[in-house]
């Protein structure tokens, strides 16, 4: 090849080099400024929607609150509020200077595996300890024993309501710590039911404007009629707010529609898919609708706790009522099952009493000991005996024991390890009281829950001992009464199902 012919290959290689550039370039532009945009869309997302939130002080709550620690799961104070700012006037009825109330509010315990969710209500008329909360002078109010739990809202007589106390009376009654606080008004629900597209509902009976406004001197027109409907806006709100027409007119009743609504929302949302196309404006709204404490306080921490609990299955998603009975005019906590309650909780225990503590070690809890075991009555419970120690006849001697006081043993063998230092009482759901008695023939025991009832025998057992004379507390129970378990909703549940009460 020529010098000349060279030059002229260079010169072509040349140009099209140039014309690979600056077709190059167009693209690239377009794709930085594609970049560009989305980065700058993405910023004025977070900024819109950080912009929504509204936080409430962290000043106002209680220095002497329960141990950050004593649970790996999380629990969320939910508190629906009638405050008659922001246009709530305008969906809620009442004058905008009235102090601010709260008539619905739930503790979520979403459990450590992130598989488990319960949400437990308590009835605005349950009597309650208040403790001393910030006022708006500066000042904290004295402790309140005996008053009604949404008195805790409306301490200090502000349009804003008080969250914050509320949540330190939630730590008081159920001694656990209180994670977050979200507080959702009237509007913001309102909005946040036409952003899905409505929530389908279930009325037991035609319900009329005088059943929501019982002041009515007539029944007045039918606003809702029997059956299976959906509710978006006013309707959703007139659907949870409604208490008379159904059953004995309670707020224990309407609570009960409320655990059904919010079982039927969390459906909705998860049937309709986390894409951005349906997060977006749910996060636009939900974000306008709360205030909530400094911890979730912008848009990447509420959207991480959101997207955390994302895949609790529905089946695996409870509601309940505090254990409660009347009385007179007033609701009062049950005991000792509500303590059973919040100590399952705690221990991340599931209402059936499974561990969902994402494989952190069941927390041993010390039997009961009594000074004589003689009222001891199996009642013809069934146990299965294990000896936990290298020592022959331990559990031949123990189901001995247990048949002389009622039980029935079903079986009697060797521990799958011959170590155990401590005799463990094991039992299942429903079981917690003839476990508590079948400790007590065991001196130093410890209960757990799990599957059955059984018992294996460590090293400190010694046949024929009996109980110390002095008897100690009976501990925290760690498996909630089948009662209780049993009256709780899954969020699966038919919508039609356990709608009022009376």
């Amino acid at each position: 090849m020529t010098r000349t012919s060279e030059a002229r290959g260079g010169g072509a290689r040349r140009r099209t080099g140039r014309r690979q550039r600056r077709r190059l370039r167009p693209a690239l532009v377009v794709g930085l400024s594609f970049l560009v945009l989305v980065t700058a869309g993405a910023g004025w997302l977070y900024l819109r929607l950080s912009g929504n939130i509204d936080t409430f002080s962290a000043d106002g709550v209680s220095k002497n609150r329960p141990d950050a620690d004593a649970s790996k799961g999380e629990n969320v104070l939910v508190i629906g509020t009638d405050a008659r700012t922001g246009g709530n006037s305008d969906l809620g009825g009442g004058d905008k200077s009235d102090v601010g109330r709260s008539d619905t509010a739930f503790l979520l315990h979403v459990y450590a595996d992130h598989r488990h969710a319960v949400g437990v209500s308590i009835p605005r008329d349950t009597l309650v300890t208040v403790p001393p909360c910030k006022l708006p002078d500066g000042s904290w109010s004295p402790t309140r024993t005996d008053v009604m739990f949404n008195a805790a809202y409306s301490t200090g007589e502000t349009a804003e309501g008080n969250p914050a106390c509320t949540q330190n009376t939630v730590e008081k009654l159920t001694g656990l710590r209180v994670d977050h606080t979200v507080v959702v008004d009237f509007l913001g629900f309102s909005k946040l039911t036409e952003v899905v597209g409505g929530v389908r509902v279930c009325l037991p009976d035609d319900l009329y404007q005088q059943d929501l406004d019982p002041h009515r001197a007539s029944r007045g027109a039918r606003i809702f009629t029997k059956g299976v409907q959906s509710v978006s806006g006013q309707r959703a709100l007139d659907y949870v707010r409604i208490r008379h027409g159904i059953g004995d007119g309670s707020d224990i009743g309407r609570i009960r529609r409320q655990q059904a609504f919010v079982s039927s929302l969390i459906k909705k949302i998860k049937d309709d898919g986390f894409t951005p196309t349906r997060l977006l404006p749910l996060a636009d709204a939900a974000t306008k609708s709360m205030t909530v404490d400094s911890g979730l306080g912008s848009a990447d921490k509420l959207l991480s706790f959101a997207m955390s609990i994302k895949d609790v299955d529905l089946h695996n998603t409870k509601f309940l009522t505090v254990p409660w009975k009347y009385q007179g005019s007033r609701v009062a906590v049950v005991q000792p099952d509500a303590d059973a309650l919040w100590a399952s909780l705690k221990d991340d225990r599931t209402l059936d009493g499974k561990d969902a503590s994402g494989g952190r070690a069941a927390r041993a809890v010390a039997a009961p000991s009594a000074a004589a075991t003689g009222d001891v009555d199996g009642a013809g419970a069934s146990v299965a005996v294990y000896n936990g120690t290298t020592t022959a006849g331990l559990a031949g001697d123990a189901a001995r024991l247990l048949t002389a006081h009622g039980f029935a043993v079903s079986a009697t063998a060797n521990a799958a390890a011959q170590d155990h230092a401590t005799t463990t009482v094991t039992y299942g759901a429903g079981q917690r009281a003839a476990a508590q008695d079948l400790a007590r023939l065991f001196p130093g025991a410890v209960l757990t829950g799990g599957t059955g009832l059984s018992v294996v025998l460590g090293s400190g057992y010694a046949p024929g001992a009996t109980a110390p004379a002095t008897a100690a507390p009976a501990p925290a129970p760690t498996a909630v009464p089948s009662g209780v378990a049993a009256g709780a909703r899954s969020a699966d549940d038919d919508i039609c199902s356990h709608l009022s009460y009376g």
